[in-house]
């Protein structure tokens, strides 16, 4: 045996893996260090492939600016149980994705998890295998979105949404607190109402008429007057865009004002422009199918 149990320790202490697997490495690797590290990411490959076809609808919706306060960050990475979500080591690699995506700016997740992984020699992807082994449950990084200028992000609930928001304005006015304060505030609208789309210009026209319709046979089946029924279709689809679209929406703050009126308050308070350019909410496990616990089928397995 060319290693120690001190060599063992140092493996695991380097992996995170378990003593016997560490111990295993070791002796395939015949004492070599590098070696058994190699052989244990191959190992994970191995493992993340059994992995991959478990369920992961956890994890977290995280969000986040650069240190410049100019590029902002929301991505969803997955894993199998809450319980890893709250993982420092799990929670790290997320922060590590977010990072690689606000300095390398990938296309997508496969282009992602194929660069390499910010402050460190390998790839996302290669990270990934790695936490899929030490953590042992099967991760998958979702999706991401990225804005650029005078941006904001907000993480509700300790990561069940993550929200980032991009705002057209001055960059004197973006360096204020009171610019900073109220697009935290409009961070946290979109995630408390979930609004479908910013203004009534990027509802879908398709998506109109199909409510539009549904609305006239509304009236037609409550038997309204044909004379009024236009009047009423107009009124009723002015409050479909007031519970869909952000900026129609009554901002939860102050019931008084819509959240166009919060802004051009705010604007008119320091003195510039200033409009909601584009956001993005993630909800954790939005659209997962989800894992169901059978915990007596669970028992029999382990007595068996």
């Amino acid at each position: 045996m060319n290693f120690t149990a001190k060599d063992v320790a140092a493996l695991r202490e380097k992996t995170g893996c378990g003593m016997m697997d560490c111990k295993k490495a070791l002796a395939a690797s015949d004492g070599d260090m590098d070696k058994a590290v190699d052989f244990l990411r191959e190992k994970g490959l191995a493992a993340a492939v059994k992995k991959a076809g478990r369920i992961a609808a956890e994890g977290v919706a995280f969000a986040a600016t650069d240190e410049t306060g100019k590029v902002a960050v929301a991505i969803e990475v997955n894993a199998e149980t809450d319980f890893v979500a709250k993982n420092a080591e799990f929670q790290a690699f997320v922060k590590t994705c977010a990072d690689t995506v606000i300095h390398e700016d990938p296309a997508d997740v496969e282009a992602l998890l194929a660069t390499k992984a910010y402050g460190s020699e390998q790839t996302v992807d290669e990270l990934l295998k790695e936490k899929i082994l030490t953590i042992g449950e099967n991760i998958k990084v979702r999706r991401f979105a990225r804005l650029e200028g005078a941006v904001t992000a907000y993480v509700h609930g300790g990561g069940r949404i993550g929200v980032i928001a991009q705002f057209d304005t001055t960059p004197e006015i973006a360096a204020t607190e009171g610019f900073k304060t109220y697009a935290h505030n409009v961070a946290m609208q979109i995630a408390a109402l979930n609004p479908e789309f910013l203004d009534e210009g990027h509802v879908p026209p398709e998506r109109k008429e199909k409510e539009k319709a549904i609305l006239t046979q509304q009236i037609v089946d409550e038997g309204k007057p044909a004379a009024i029924a236009e009047k009423i279709v107009a009124g009723r689809l002015n409050k479909f865009f007031k519970e869909i679209c952000l900026v129609d929406q009554q901002y939860v703050q102050d019931s008084k004002l819509t959240v166009a009126q919060y802004t051009e308050s705010v604007a008119k308070e320091l003195g510039g422009p200033i409009q909601i350019a584009a956001y993005t909410r993630f909800e954790k496990g939005e659209g997962l199918e989800k894992r169901e616990e059978n915990f007596a089928e669970e028992i029999a397995k382990m007595v068996q």
